[in-house]
C-alpha cells in the first residue's frame, strides 16, 4: 500500500526542515512525499530544494490552503493519503508503518490517530492531547471530529465523493470528514496512539475571531451538505476541545 503525504506550506523556512525530516525518517518504505507550497518569499524553497529528488514539490500561488491541498491530493500517486503542516512534526519513526497496518488489519476507507500540541520553541513539553476515540457515527451530533492531521483517507474516496471546498477558510477539513464519514457513510477505524505533534499558535484575540468564522463554517459544512446537526452540536465541538487542556496522554 503506497502513502502519500501531502504538507502545504507558505513562509515556513523556520520550521519546515524539521517537518520534512521527521516524513523521512518515517521507516515505512512505499511513502511518497508531496510539499504544495504557496510562492514563498522566505527560504522555504531552497530547503525544499536541498532535498533534491527524496520529495516532490511545486511552488506557486494558490487560492487558499484547500486549494494547495487539492493540488497536493491530485499529484498524489498513492492508495491513501495524509496530511502534515509545514509547522507539525511526526512524534516518532513508526507513524506511517502503524497507519498502514491498521489499513490492512480493518479494511476501512479512513484511519485516524491522537494528536498532541506543543507550544513553539519547546517540542517537549505537551500542552494539549487531542484524544479521538474509537469511531461511532452518532458522536458528529455531538459535536465529535478526528483531528485532520491525523486522518488518512484512501484516495478513491476523493475521486468519488469530491475534494477540499475550496472557499471554505477555516473547516474545509471538518467539511470533507463530515462529507465523507458522516453523510456518506465510509467506514474508519481508529489507531490509538499519538500520531502528530502540531505546534500551538497560542491564543489571542485573532484566534478568538478565527473560532467564530470557524463556528459559522461549520455550520455551512452542515448545511451545504443537507445534513441536520441537533440545536448543541455545533455549540459542542468547541466545548470538547477544552478538556483537551487537561487530559494527558
Amino acid at each position: 500500500m503506497k502513502i502519500s503525504i501531502i504538507t502545504v506550506s507558505f513562509n515556513s523556512a523556520k520550521t519546515i526542515r524539521q517537518t520534512i525530516e521527521s516524513v523521512l525518517a518515517q521507516d515505512y518504505a512505499d511513502l511518497e512525499y508531496i510539499v504544495v507550497d504557496g510562492a514563498s518569499k522566505d527560504d522555504t524553497v531552497n530547503i525544499l530544494k536541498s532535498f533534491g529528488n527524496k520529495i516532490k514539490f511545486i511552488s506557486e500561488p494558490d487560492k487558499g490552503i484547500y486549494d494547495a491541498l487539492n493540488k497536493g491530493v491530485k499529484m498524489a500517486t498513492g492508495e491513501v493519503i495524509g496530511t502534515i503542516g509545514g509547522d507539525d512534526f511526526y512524534p516518532n519513526a513508526h507513524v506511517i508503518s502503524h497507519i498502514a497496518k491498521a489499513f490492512q488489519e480493518n479494511n476501512t476507507d479512513a484511519v485516524y490517530g491522537d494528536k498532541q500540541y506543543v507550544n513553539m520553541g519547546d517540542d517537549h513539553t505537551i500542552v494539549r492531547y487531542w484524544r479521538s476515540g474509537k469511531y461511532v457515527r452518532e458522536h458528529w451530533l455531538k459535536g465529535w471530529m478526528p483531528p485532520h492531521l491525523s486522518f488518512y483517507l484512501k484516495k478513491s474516496a476523493f475521486e468519488k465523493y469530491g475534494y477540499y471546498i475550496t472557499d471554505f477558510t477555516c473547516s474545509g477539513d471538518y467539511e470533507l470528514m463530515l462529507r465523507m464519514l458522516y453523510k456518506n457513510n465510509l467506514s474508519a477505524s481508529y489507531l490509538p496512539e499519538v500520531v502528530m505533534t502540531m505546534r500551538n499558535g497560542g491564543t489571542s484575540t485573532a484566534s478568538w475571531k478565527h473560532r467564530y468564522r470557524a463556528n459559522m463554517e461549520d455550520r455551512r459544512a452542515w448545511a451545504i451538505n443537507n445534513l441536520k446537526p441537533r440545536w448543541y452540536t455545533l455549540w459542542m465541538k468547541p466545548i470538547a476541545k477544552i478538556g483537551q487542556l487537561f487530559m494527558k496522554s
